[in-house]
């Protein structure tokens, strides 16, 4: 797209390392996509921002939080891989916010593609509704170009590879009446989108290609179905189809359905932040990134208009920020900008106290736009600096890599003073101790993988606990009587519910707060192996009070107690986290796979023939998952491939318990001694 729109002059390829918007020396050494990158370009009279994202299910976080800030995506597909699960929950993220998308079907020109069998798998894997626009001619190595159904003519490209070598000539005779045919249902998805246009139809009035694309951006936009367009981005063969698929179908900044705003206390104000420059400015910082110059705030501009030295209010914080600097970002260059309006993304250089999801906003008219919430990590790795000086550029470099990527998060262990990382999968943390060496120059030991456990409990228990404390002068006394019970409810997101049904004042109303906060504070450390808890409903029943001796502060620590006491009876039991895992092997191997995958507890759930091999999809717990690309590797010489992605917490076996609470103790014991 970029080079066809004059924005680079020499392509780059992805499996080369050369790709434009994968800068980093770890995207260009494994051939993937890390962090999201933006640039923008043009392309018939319309700006186009782009923002390239990545595909690997331990990123899915930058995907998350380009979707909140785009108007309109596309969703690449591989011809011959298909719908790859990474694909499904990048899919459901789109969906979820509610972002318009063509569709692009690509590498029509390897072994194994297959466009109509990829339309089929978006129907029935993401229950999506392509509408296809253009018709793949020949395939695999005879892949040379596409028809566009609403014009009735061929694309045709010639061998030199290059992306204006192409001339407009007709339909190959054989295709006639597969055009014909897919082109029906094309106008015949559009012109559900207009009464009047249908009438006509019925009639036998064709609509024009004007009237067409409009009732087929129409549909698109209001997410009704998907344009779907194929190509071969490696052989330059029908990108420009899908930039004037985006330029005709998707939504421009305007045409979007506008965020709410919300007032500093969270509370809805009625108002939107509707995308105009007459309006107060608003944007949301998505993305915060360190470069050699300092650090870049990623924003988009919802309304209003920003100029260089204006002075912005931080919602989240409450503070004010000036804007020295304003870049439009090329991948790693930049271009220096006076103003931005409304629909840009631009970056604001030397930000100090923003962060990911913050709204910056018009201090005359302050507002927020819906925050950013992101999933909790499930795998953590201990580092050690190798000596002092390393151990002060740690401190710096995890300071700057956690403001980055909210999905990685940092915590020092307070007792032993390990500092643990934790992330999203193996490869997550593997990049980000790459990052620390090479990035930030800082050597480290790297410790094994741990799991991120969690405790619940099975029985509803009914309790009573007395706090009792006189030592001369006033004293302390609190009495709770409890019940404490697992949520059962699959619909209650909530991992800590406290209710309190006390009449008649023997707990005071002024009390609930601090019972509330002994226990919420408990739930961090489980009875077992000291796992936060997860599940779990406190219902104040009943209790006791003292007219001097009662305060906030002996109710607190009468229900740390009561939690110390009641919960060994509650049936407290371990949880661990279960994957997502989705396997390809070739076809002799897949015995082979699926034996290993029983091993490590794996419950196969499906098995799906492709053209190139199988793929087995199955859930197993994370714990056994460690290493297993390398074992995959041996098993199918080198040929298979893998992803996995969270998918919730299951109790563990006993002979796993016992395990992890012998390990537990023994470290409880090595930090004593």
């Amino acid at each position: 797209m970029l080079n066809l729109t004059g924005k680079i002059h020499k392509l780059g390829e992805v499996h080369d390392g050369e790709a434009t918007t994968d800068f980093m020396d770890q995207e260009r050494e494994r051939g993937i996509t890390i962090q999201s990158a933006a640039t923008s370009c043009s392309w018939n009279d319309h700006r186009l921002n782009i923002i390239d994202t990545p595909g690997h299910v331990d990123f899915t976080i930058e995907v998350y939080r380009s979707l909140k800030v785009l108007d309109g995506g596309v969703g690449v597909f591989c011809g011959s891989g298909g719908v790859e699960p990474q694909s499904e929950t990048n899919w459901r993220y789109a969906n979820e916010s509610k972002v318009a998308r063509v569709i692009f079907v690509n590498k029509l020109d390897r072994l194994g593609a297959d466009f109509y069998r990829v339309v089929d798998q978006i129907k029935n894997v993401l229950a999506a509704k392509p509408v296809i626009m253009t018709l793949p001619i020949g395939t695999e190595d005879d892949f040379v170009g596409v028809v566009d159904l609403l014009t009735r003519k061929a694309w045709v490209w010639d061998s030199t590879g290059l992306p204006e070598n192409y001339e407009i000539t007709d339909i190959p005779a054989d295709m006639v009446d597969k055009v014909e045919e897919y082109r029906n249902e094309m106008i015949e998805t559009a012109v559900e989108m207009d009464d009047e246009v249908m009438e006509a139809y019925l009639e036998g009035v064709e609509p024009d290609i004007a009237t067409i694309k409009r009732c087929l951006r129409r549909g698109t936009i209001d997410l009704k179905f998907f344009p779907t367009f194929c190509g071969s981005a490696f052989k330059n063969k029908g990108v420009q189809n899908v930039l004037n698929g985006v330029v005709d179908y998707l939504p421009s900044p305007t045409e979007v359905v506008p965020q709410p705003i919300t007032d500093l206390e969270g509370n809805e104000t009625g108002e939107v932040a509707t995308v105009s420059t007459d309006g107060p400015f608003r944007g949301l910082a998505f993305k915060i990134m360190d470069d050699q110059y300092g650090s870049l705030t990623f924003t988009r501009v919802y309304s209003g208009v920003l100029k260089k030295g204006d002075t912005l209010l931080n919602t989240f914080t409450g503070k004010t920020e000036r804007i020295g600097r304003l870049v439009e970002m090329h991948a790693n260059s930049r271009e220096d900008r006076d103003t931005a309006q409304a629909g840009d993304i631009v970056a604001l250089v030397g930000l100090k106290n923003v962060q990911t999801g913050h709204t910056l906003c018009d201090p005359k008219f302050p507002g927020t736009l819906e925050p950013m919430v992101f999933p909790a990590p499930v795998i953590s790795i201990a580092v050690e600096p190798i000596d002092k000086a390393n151990a002060e550029k740690l401190a710096v470099a995890i300071g700057k890599m956690v403001k980055e990527d909210p999905s990685f998060h940092v915590e020092t262990d307070r007792d032993s003073g390990e500092t643990i990382l934790k992330g999203m999968g193996e490869l997550h943390l593997d990049i980000k101790v790459d990052i620390l060496k090479r990035t930030h120059g800082v050597e480290v030991k790297v410790g094994a993988p741990q799991v991120a456990y969690r405790e619940t409990v099975t029985k509803r228990v009914e309790d009573s606990y007395t706090h009792k404390k006189q030592t001369g002068g006033s004293g302390q006394f609190a009495k709770l009587d409890y019940i404490i019970e697992p949520i059962d409810d699959p619909e209650n997101d909530e991992n800590f519910v406290f209710e309190s049904q006390v009449v008649g004042g023997n707990v005071p109303r002024e009390y609930w707060p601090a019972v509330e906060k002994g226990f919420r504070l408990s739930m961090e450390k489980g009875v077992l192996a000291g796992f936060p808890m997860l599940k779990v409903k406190v219902t104040l029943v009943d209790g006791g009070y003292h007219a001097v001796d009662s305060s906030s502060v002996a109710f607190e620590v009468a229900s740390k107690a009561a939690y110390r006491q009641t919960l060994p009876k509650a049936g407290p039991q371990i949880l661990e986290p279960i994957m997502k895992i989705d396997v390809f092997t070739p076809e002799d191997n897949v015995g082979d796979v699926i034996g290993d995958l029983n091993r490590r507890r794996g419950m196969i759930t499906a098995q799906d023939t492709t053209p190139t091999g199988i793929r087995v999809k199955a859930e197993a717990p994370l714990f056994d998952m460690f290493g297993y690309i390398g074992d995959l590797r041996t098993m199918t010489s080198g040929r298979g491939q893998f992803s996995m992605e969270f998918s919730r917490y299951a109790p563990c076996p006993k002979n796993v318990t016992d395990d992890i609470i012998a390990k537990a103790e023994a470290e409880r014991l090595a930090k004593q001694k």
